[in-house]
Parts: C-alpha cells; sequence; structure tokens
C-alpha cells in the first residue's frame, strides 16, 4: 500500500493554485490592455470624425457666405438687393478667420469683405434730397477703392460744385457691382442712373447738367447717353459734357486740345512724383513713363492711339500709352515693354491712364501676379529699374480743371 505525504501534496496544491492565479492574472491583464487599446482607437475614430464633420461645416459656411457675395456681383439691381447686401454681409461677419479663408465662388474671395481699401467714412456718396430746379449730376463708372473713390471721384466732384455753386451736385456710378460691394461692405448707398435720374424727377429739378467722369466716348458713355434719353421729357432743359478726352476724331493721327491738355497734365504730374524736373530730364537718366489704360473693343479704343500721337506731338518720347485689354493691339502689355526696350530707356514708371486707381491700378498693374504688368516688365530682365505710381487722374488738379471746363460748355449750351 502506497503511503501518501500530505505536506507534499499540500505544497503541490499550493503550487499549482499560486499558478493559476497567475495566468488568471495576466489574462486579465491582457484584456486591459486591450480594452486600452480599442478603447483608444475608438476615441481616435471619433475625433476624426468630428473634426471631418468640422470641417465640412467650415466649408459649408464659407460656400454659403460666397453664395450671398455671388448674388450680389451683378449688374441689375432688383428689389430684393438691399435685403442680399444685408444678407452677405452677415454671413461674412459671422465667420471665424479660418472660414473666411475659404471663401470662394465664382466672382467671391475673401478680399472682397476683407480686403482694406481705405477709409469709407472719408467719401461723400451725394444722394441727398433738396435739390433745387439746377443739378450737375456727375455720372463714374465707380471703384470699391474707397482711399481712391474719395481723392479721384469725390475730387472731381467737389471742383465741379466749387466751380458752380448755385447747382447741386449729386452722383450716379454705372457699375451696379461696385454699387452693391460699397453698400454691402461699407454701408455707403450710391445711386445707379435710374435711382439718380429718378431723385431728380421728384426733387423737381428743371435743368439738368450731366458730367461723365469717363474717359472717352466709349461703350459706358453711350448707355449713360441711353439712360438719359429716357428721361429728357421730364426736364425743360437737358445738356451732357464732353468725357475727359473729347471727341474721338477719325484715326490715330487726330488729336485735339482735350487730348493735349491731358496729354500735358499727366505727364506733368507723373515727372513731378518721380522726381525730375521735367520729361527731357526725365529721358536723359534713362526714365520711361508708361500710362496703362483698360482698352476696348469699342470704335473708340482710337482714342488711345490719339494719345500716344499726342505724346509724341509734345515731344514726351519717352512717354508711352498701354492697355490692359490689349485693345489695340500695339498698346497690348509684350508691345509696350518692346517699344520702350528699342526706344533704350532703363528705367520705367508705370502709372494707371484711368481716373480712379481702384482694382486695374492694384491689381493688374502693380499687383504680385505673374500676369500683372510689374511682372512682366522685370521679367522681360532689360531694366534696370521698374517702379509704380499708384493714383487715379481724379486726383490731378489740372484734370478736375477740364472736367469743370467741359461742365461750363455744356451750361454754356443750355442758355443758346
Amino acid at each position: 500500500m502506497r503511503r501518501i505525504n500530505w505536506k507534499k501534496s499540500a505544497a503541490m496544491a499550493a503550487a499549482l493554485a499560486l499558478s493559476t492565479a497567475l495566468l488568471a492574472g495576466c489574462g486579465s491583464a491582457a484584456a486591459s490592455s486591450g480594452s486600452v487599446e480599442e478603447s483608444t482607437a475608438v476615441s481616435e475614430t471619433e475625433s476624426t470624425a468630428e473634426d471631418a464633420e468640422e470641417g465640412d461645416a467650415d466649408e459649408e459656411a464659407a460656400k454659403n457666405c460666397a453664395d450671398l457675395i455671388d448674388a450680389i456681383y451683378v449688374q441689375e439691381r432688383t428689389d430684393d438687393t438691399d435685403a442680399q447686401c444685408k444678407a452677405a454681409k452677415a454671413a461674412w461677419d459671422a465667420l471665424t478667420d479660418a472660414q473666411k479663408d475659404l471663401v470662394e465662388g465664382e466672382n467671391a474671395d475673401p478680399e472682397y469683405f476683407g480686403r482694406d481699401t481705405g477709409d469709407a467714412s472719408k467719401d461723400d456718396p451725394r444722394n441727398q434730397d433738396d435739390i433745387g430746379e439746377n443739378e450737375l449730376l456727375v455720372v463714374s463708372f465707380g471703384t470699391s477703392f474707397n482711399d481712391s473713390r474719395a481723392a479721384d471721384i469725390k475730387g472731381i466732384e467737389d471742383a465741379l460744385q466749387a466751380a458752380n455753386p448755385d447747382w447741386s451736385v449729386r452722383r450716379a456710378f454705372t457699375a451696379q457691382i461696385i454699387i452693391n460691394h460699397v453698400q454691402a461692405r461699407d454701408g455707403e448707398k450710391i445711386d445707379n442712373m435710374q435711382q439718380a435720374l429718378d431723385r431728380a424727377v421728384a426733387n423737381g429739378v428743371k435743368n439738368l447738367v450731366v458730367q461723365p467722369t469717363h474717359l472717352m466716348h466709349g461703350a459706358e458713355y453711350d448707355e449713360m447717353c441711353e439712360a438719359i434719353d429716357a428721361y429728357k421729357d421730364q426736364f425743360e432743359s437737358v445738356s451732357i459734357a464732353e468725357p475727359l478726352l473729347g471727341e474721338v476724331g477719325e484715326d490715330a493721327t487726330v488729336i485735339n486740345a482735350d487730348k493735349e491738355a491731358v496729354a500735358t497734365a499727366i505727364t506733368a504730374e507723373a515727372v513731378k512724383i518721380a522726381g525730375y524736373e521735367d520729361a527731357a530730364a526725365a529721358a536723359a537718366d534713362g526714365t520711361a513713363f508708361v500710362f496703362m489704360g483698360h482698352g476696348t473693343s469699342h470704335t473708340a479704343k482710337i482714342s488711345y492711339s490719339q494719345m500716344q500721337t499726342t505724346m509724341q506731338t509734345l515731344g514726351y518720347d519717352n512717354v508711352f500709352i498701354g492697355t490692359v485689354e490689349g485693345e489695340p493691339e500695339d498698346t497690348a502689355c509684350e508691345a509696350v515693354i518692346e517699344k520702350v526696350k528699342e526706344a533704350g530707356y532703363t528705367k520705367v514708371v508705370l502709372r494707371p491712364l484711368m481716373v480712379v486707381a481702384g482694382d486695374h491700378a492694384n491689381n493688374d498693374m502693380a499687383g504680385a501676379d505673374d500676369d500683372s504688368w510689374l511682372s512682366q516688365f522685370k521679367a522681360a530682365s532689360c531694366f534696370d529699374s521698374v517702379d509704380t505710381e499708384i493714383a487715379g487722374l481724379g486726383e490731378i488738379a489740372a484734370i478736375q480743371q477740364i472736367y469743370v471746363d467741359h461742365t461750363q460748355a455744356a451750361m454754356d449750351a443750355l442758355n443758346g
């Protein structure tokens, strides 16, 4: 009969029990570890989902704002325009800085509301009533650049009011897109042509003189005349003054007193700002001045060629005329670069040939993009320096005087 060693058996049992406990403990630890990893994975997934939802919300908010901007980026005013302008600005103000950077639409971008163009309060929309019997309506395409609007358009209007104290000067813009932009961003309400003419009728105006700040007899001038023609029977007399460059003429060789006066005024201003005594001194220093206009497919585009002829006739051989649109063709940027280079000038000063220094002057002429005139002239690598002078023609006193003279001629026609 085999004897059992109870002490040894007890020890073995204890060891077995301990081993089982340890194994159980290890299993619990492994299970616990797995639970932590699974929990972390779930947490990260939830965080990713939340980030995605937040990103979607940002894009949705930005798109909503962009859609509202695109809705007012139109040339027609409706009964909903005022409310749409207010809604677009409210949507923009509700965005975070990160969301504002995402605003992108057919015409919308962060600069629509975000770009600083100066203090709008320095401007005067001149949309007041109490006009009286004699109104001088100053019609401009317009600009959303506040500083330029105050210096250039208001500058002309102020000069006209000073010269004609017995007449009430009022304003109209032909670009509803710009009117909406200024109203939505700055709360400044500027009349379009219909609003301005309706205001004149409602105020009992008898004699209406219209002074366009347009450069030439182009498409905008024609549209302005059509709008006025529809109201002419509601006034006792109506007279439309000449645009800045006066009559167009038949070909590039035809120049007039207005173009000579403009050429003299803008060259003198450019020379002075550049620090030269006169154009000849600038030429002797190798400096050329390039005036960039808008350009047009209208038959009035010959005016740009006539301005080039005028510069040469006046002896300003270092002054060149160009256009953003490249119409006429020889005023395109690449063509002007070749002209300046062939003439041997090594320094270039770019200035706008526009009443206001707005989007075209700041972006198309002086912008940082590769297709700006500043960038293209620099990329030509044949000039020692290329500088810009960003100022509209409207702030030049001599240019303001030309408008004053044109207005006086139109007033004289009322009495003729």
